[in-house]
């Protein structure tokens, strides 16, 4: 009796058929990943408040922190911190350490999907190392500011984990939880404006 082979890709709201092992620009739609991004809860949803903190919402924290690091940086630069979790969209966020046992396939899977991304919205399949490294530091300073307005840690927990962000770039900026509906909205209208002014 022949085995049959497992699945390996995912249906999407949109009707696009997305194979994990070999994904394509043509099955990536921007309204499946803020729909996937808006319903994927950070921190594993151990986070303070009614709604979990999305993804969706991390993502558009990430370009604010990104555009206050570089504020002359190309709209390009502004989408790729936009779309720098966009994988999870398909594979969920997976916290670092479990991320570590799973190995090395996962990181496989988050660049193919990540080029496959990128390619879609008119961006190179790979960022250049500079521009990834700011869009790095946008990401650790906006898990800072989640930690220690969200998900319970201290000042000095969060400063020991994640770095002691410059106070200039995190001034105002308040997180809110909201439903996903709402952040799916903004999330769409974010990446449509972007990709408007490009």
């Amino acid at each position: 009796m022949a085995r049959t082979q497992a699945r390996a890709w995912q249906r999407m709201l949109s009707g696009r058929r997305l194979d994990l092992l070999d994904p394509t620009p043509v099955d990536i739609e921007v309204e499946d990943i803020a729909h996937g991004l808006a319903f994927v809860a950070r921190w594993n949803g151990q986070t303070k408040g009614d709604y979990a903190y999305s993804v969706a919402e991390h993502s558009m924290l990430v370009t604010d922190i990104y555009t206050r690091l570089t504020p002359d940086a190309p709209v390009k630069w502004r989408l790729a911190a936009l779309l720098h979790d966009a994988p999870e969209y398909v594979i969920g966020d997976m916290i670092s350490p479990v991320k570590a046992a799973v190995g090395p396939g996962y990181g496989a899977l988050d660049d193919r999907l990540t080029a496959a991304i990128h390619l879609r919205f008119g961006l190179p399949a790979t960022l250049p190392k500079a521009v990834k490294a700011r869009i790095k530091k946008a990401d650790k300073i906006s898990a800072w500011l989640e930690a220690t307005q969200l998900a319970g840690f201290t000042d000095a927990e969060a400063n020991r984990f994640f770095g002691t962000p410059d106070l200039h770039v995190i001034d105002g900026l308040v997180l809110r939880l909201r439903p996903p509906a709402d952040v799916r909205m903004d999330f769409t209208a974010r990446h449509a404006a972007l990709m408007e002014a490009l």
